[in-house]
């Protein structure tokens, strides 16, 4: 079965660091893509950035671009965010999340984790 295990959330300061990490097992596909979601509260849930496992392109959306960096470990089967220059509104639950049809990091993902709390105090 397909699992996501996400950890690495915690408190942090503003303009600190954290680096969440998705551990993922259970694929049986050559090409897939990891996302990363977050939802605050009262607010819907976001695409914060995604990479591809063929050739780990990546993409991130506006609000995070420049602070956040989307890896792999393909040797770990894990998948890393690198959070930087964090901010209070950067708190958030992060979701990392698998997706095995293409077109990838688009629509729906497949599969999710069960979310990792990020708090970012000023």
């Amino acid at each position: 079965e397909v699992q996501l295990v996400e950890s690495g959330g915690g408190l942090v300061q503003a303009g600190g660091s954290l680096r969440l990490s998705c551990a993922a097992s259970g694929f049986t596909v050559d090409n897939y893509a990891i996302r990363w979601f977050r939802q605050a509260p009262g607010k819907e849930r976001e695409e914060v950035s995604c990479i591809i496992s063929s050739d780990g392109s990546t993409y991130y959306a506006d609000s995070v671009k420049g602070r956040f960096t989307i890896s792999s470990d393909n040797a770990k089967n894990t998948l890393y965010l690198q959070m930087n220059s964090l901010k209070p509104e950067d708190t958030a639950v992060y979701y990392c999340a698998a997706e095995v049809v293409p077109p990838y990091c688009t629509g729906r993902p497949d599969y999710w984790g069960q979310g990792t709390q990020v708090t970012v105090s000023s």
